[in-house]
């Protein structure tokens, strides 16, 4: 049977379905009065925290297919200049989310589960579960705690073991569903008695959830004396060259929500994520990684407080701002956790282990994964690679298209031989294939060609690949001459410079990324046994 591969016509897109979401608020109103106590409580100091923060808000990430790995390429928004986006007062946050909570009905429960979901994402961007598994996140009695019960199911969902500390719970139903769906993933709760005393043995990332942009006073007990430790910690890391990283959700505890680290005792984070726009105080920011979660800003509040907010990417759901730290590319590396690729779990035939493999890319929702490097020697001796895509493989080998005056078609026309990659990023995976290289049968070629879209069909034949041209203008001019010539729908034919190859494979290597650079490497080898084909499967150490 033929596997054949057609690119569709729009990406795929794939999603994560949230589950146990915080119970949904029985009233809007009730919701709505939750946000009028709190601007009120806003301004005296309460018994234990000077008062109950609003809620802050995010909103979902766009997710890849997940794995042990993370990649912050891959989600990441372009490079936002600080200087230009706007920062919010202390009164107009209050007020945008009396906006969102009133007429635009927002309910506090949305908002919070946003936030939350956008901080794990923010983390998720940066830290890797594989270098960063424990979590311990301090969380406040408010809407500021609240995001951080959030943040902390989302990361245990996202690979991450993390750990609660909620010293002053507030009895309501949103805030008690939160804790027991925390509670059914088995995740742990420390009172502050319960705390190690050296934090940087037990945990990697520490998330300060405790102050929100409505914070007025001093720190009460016992949150002042967290703080400390959160201070402290900033000190350790300055002198140790592994401690756990803080990340504060929205304003950094100890800090003047406009002024910033007033007294110099605020907690100093690695990472800073504003929720909605970033406060006054993020101008002062200066740790490593600013990110800003929040993309559900309607127009109205735009125009009104005339933000300028970056862009997001895509479907992510967090974007930086600012220029990432300066990174030593010697030191960029991965640990990859994978199932064990095993001899007597893997396929007799390579092109049926390739085709599981390829469904388990398909299923798991990757980007293109029918994406190949294509390596070609010609007669000099130099090899080129270049990025094709495969549309078919079957028992005879592995099928694409393109144009037979291309430098790599001239490079096989001189030495047919060649050699596939294939790289799977989400699943720590890559295949190579090598073989012998052949043109397929015009009229399989033709059968292809039609089965394009129109506008592909067209291009194949403006392009004369490889070619130097003058400019992108001659592309689309002979582009728009061949789209009026055939915009009566009659049969565009197919140039004969055009068509596909066949690689028959004489070897592949399947290869799983696993801990401590202790991969697997699974190679298999074509062997004659009494007349007849067979592979034999080979463990190559990494």
């Amino acid at each position: 049977m033929t596997m054949v591969i057609r690119k569709s016509s729009s990406r795929a897109m794939t999603c994560l379905f949230l589950s146990q979401l915080p119970p949904t608020l029985s009233h809007h109103n009730h919701s709505f009065s939750i946000y009028k106590s709190c601007r009120s409580l806003s301004k005296t100091p309460s018994d234990f925290l000077g008062s109950i923060w609003c809620p802050t808000v995010c909103a979902a990430p766009t997710i890849r297919s997940f794995s042990s790995k993370f990649s912050e390429s891959s989600t990441t928004a372009r490079m936002q200049n600080p200087e230009s986006i706007s920062y919010l007062t202390q009164r107009e946050a209050a007020e945008v989310d009396e906006i969102l909570m009133g007429p635009l009905g927002f309910s506090v429960d949305q908002l919070m589960e946003l936030a939350g979901l956008s901080v794990a994402t923010s983390i998720a961007e940066v830290y890797k579960p594989s270098e960063y598994s424990r979590v311990l996140a301090i969380c406040g009695p408010g809407n500021n705690g609240g995001d951080g019960l959030v943040a902390a199911r989302h990361l245990h969902h996202f690979g991450y073991k993390p750990s609660v500390c909620y010293p002053k719970r507030t009895q309501k139903p949103l805030y008690n569903g939160l804790v027991t769906q925390l509670e059914s993933l088995s995740v742990p709760f420390l009172s502050v008695e319960d705390l190690p005393v050296d934090l940087p043995e037990d945990f990697d990332i520490l998330v300060d959830a405790m102050f929100g942009f409505s914070f007025h006073g001093s720190p009460r007990p016992p949150f002042d004396d967290l703080i400390q430790k959160l201070v402290q910690l900033c000190n350790f890391a300055q002198n140790h060259q592994k401690s756990p990283v803080t990340v504060s959700v929205d304003i950094p505890s100890g800090w003047h929500v406009e002024e910033g680290d007033v007294s110099g005792e605020g907690v100093k984070p690695d990472m800073l994520v504003s929720l909605t726009a970033p406060k006054l105080c993020a101008k002062k920011f200066t740790g490593p990684h600013h990110f800003l979660g929040g993309r559900f800003v309607p127009s109205s509040i735009v125009d009104k407080f005339k933000l300028h907010l970056p862009p997001y990417p895509g479907t992510s759901m967090c974007v930086r701002i600012g220029k990432p730290p300066q990174i030593d590319i010697s030191a960029l590396r991965q640990n990859y956790i994978s199932p064990e690729l095993l001899e007597e779990q893997v396929a007799a035939d390579p092109i049926d282990q390739f085709r599981k493999w390829f469904d388990e890319a398909l299923a798991a929702g990757l980007r293109e994964p029918n994406a190949m490097a294509l390596s070609t020697v010609g007669k000099d001796g130099k090899p080129s690679s270049r990025i094709v895509l495969l549309k078919g493989v079957d028992k005879d080998g592995f099928v694409w298209y393109t144009n037979y005056e291309s430098q790599k078609a001239h490079e096989l026309s001189e030495n047919p031989q060649a050699s596939l990659l294939f790289y799977w990023d989400g699943l720590n995976r890559q295949v190579r294939v090598e073989g012998s290289v052949q043109k397929v049968p015009d009229e399989e070629s033709e059968q292809y060609f039609h089965s394009r879209p129109r506008g592909s069909q067209i291009g194949a034949i403006a392009s004369k690949q490889s070619t130097s041209i003058p400019g992108r203008h001659i592309l689309h001019q002979t582009y728009k001459e061949l789209e009026e010539k055939y915009s009566d729908g009659s049969l565009i034919p197919k140039p004969k410079h055009w068509g596909g190859y066949r690689l028959k494979p004489q070897l592949f290597e399947f290869w799983q990324g696993q801990q401590s650079r202790l991969h697997d490497r699974l190679q298999y080898i074509p062997q004659e046994i009494d007349r007849k084909l067979v592979w034999k499967i080979v463990r190559l150490a990494p």
